[in-house]
């Protein structure tokens, strides 16, 4: 089974990296794993900590040649200021943030002294996982799949709902906007009220959509509860930090609506066994496996519980009430939190991948998935009228 490891703190002095488990042969360069880091730390609302320094990676181990070798991959990415100080020193408030993992760590250790693993809770910690997912998403270009997002909704700001151009023009427009938002004009209204917030020192959250294309029919399972691809990714992606939703497809507007409405009808075309699907409300999974159709995630992301103007909280030592630490961070890392559950996507489609055509080579396994499309298609054209 792939694994994908991460160790580091937030201010220690590097985050790591392992990959593990995944084919000799994928083509990864160090440029690969940068231009992801980048598009992570990018997006209006960031604090100075992603805005002042870039990240840079160091491929350690299982790269030779510019590809995979089968063995453990290893990456470096080092911390723009590390803090000297050890994190378990007394000189940091024993109050706890709202909003944060703060007094839940307090209180799974038994201690107020609770910074220790707060560096560790830190939202910098996906660093390392862009970085080990590039990996992931390189064996998924090789077979055709596209794994992309946008922001739909900032604060009470909201894209329109109107028929998409389609996904890749979405992509495309995102990615050359400093929210990951395809509409220019919401885009606008969005960073008015990110500098609204900023000025009242409060953060924002907002919603996004993470979709990938060309998926292979078939992967996922529904024997057990656990191989089912959409609670994988729905997992996957909660663990985003400050996700606090997260649906496939129509998710909870197919709630409201009829039986006869809140399905693909199947009809007659060139996908898997001479079918095709005029929509796309179950996004691209049903019963836990993909139907060859784009797979759409959605997520809610919590506004950034950093403020500038904190929260009422208590100091743990001396039981008096007390205003939450300042910690300097984001007014909005929406655009951010798109780009790590990219990630994710792209690590929980690999490994599904494996699972159905899974080798030691990535020659082999693009072979063996080459074979079953060929099949799907060959079944298609045997049933065109």
């Amino acid at each position: 089974m792939p694994r994908l490891l991460t160790a580091g703190e937030s201010h220690g002095a590097t985050l790591v990296v392992i990959v593990d488990g995944l084919p000799a042969g994928i083509p990864l360069g160090v440029e690969d794993v940068d231009r992801e880091l980048r598009r992570r730390q990018a997006g209006y609302g960031r604090g100075p900590r992603a805005t002042g320094t870039i990240d840079r990676a160091r491929l350690l181990a299982g790269v030779a040649g510019g590809r995979t070798t089968g063995a453990p991959v290893a990456i470096e990415i080092a911390n723009p200021e590390p803090d000297p100080r050890p994190a378990s020193q007394g000189e940091r408030p024993a109050v706890p943030r709202p909003g944060h993992a703060d007094l839940g760590l307090a209180v799974k250790y038994g201690t107020p002294g609770f910074w220790s693993q707060a560096e560790r809770a830190s939202a910098r910690e996906t660093a390392a996982r862009v970085a080990g997912a590039t990996v992931a998403r390189a064996l998924l270009t090789r077979l055709g799949v596209e794994v992309g997002s946008h922001v739909t909704a900032i604060g009470g700001v909201a894209a329109a709902a109107r028929d998409r151009p389609g996904w890749r023009a979405v992509f495309a427009t995102a990615e050359a906007d400093c929210l990951r938002c395809a509409d220019t004009g919401t885009s606008l209204r969005m960073r008015a009220v990110i500098d609204e917030a900023s000025a009242r020192g409060d953060t924002l959250g907002g919603v996004f959509e993470v979709a990938a294309l060309g998926c292979p029919p078939g992967l996922g399972g529904f024997g057990q509860w656990d191989r089912r691809l959409d609670a994988r990714l729905a997992g996957a992606v909660m663990s985003v930090p400050g996700v606090k939703a997260v649906s496939i497809g129509a998710g909870f507007e197919a709630a409201a609506l009829s039986g006869r409405l809140a399905h693909d009808p199947v009809v007659p075309g060139l996908g898997p066994l001479g079918t095709a699907r005029p929509s796309n409300l179950a996004g691209g999974l049903e019963g836990g496996i993909t139907n060859g159709q784009p797979v759409v995630v959605r997520a809610a992301m919590k506004p950034i519980p950093s403020l500038g103007n904190p929260l009422p909280s208590i100091d743990l030592v001396s039981g008096e009430p007390c205003l939450a630490p300042r910690v300097r961070g984001d007014v909005c890392a929406v655009p951010a939190a798109a780009v790590v559950a990219e990630a994710m996507v792209a690590w929980e489609l690999a490994v599904a991948v494996l699972e159905r055509y899974g080798s030691d080579t990535l020659e082999a396994v693009l072979q063996a998935c080459l074979r079953d499309t060929a099949a799907w298609r060959r079944d298609a054209e045997a049933t065109l009228p």
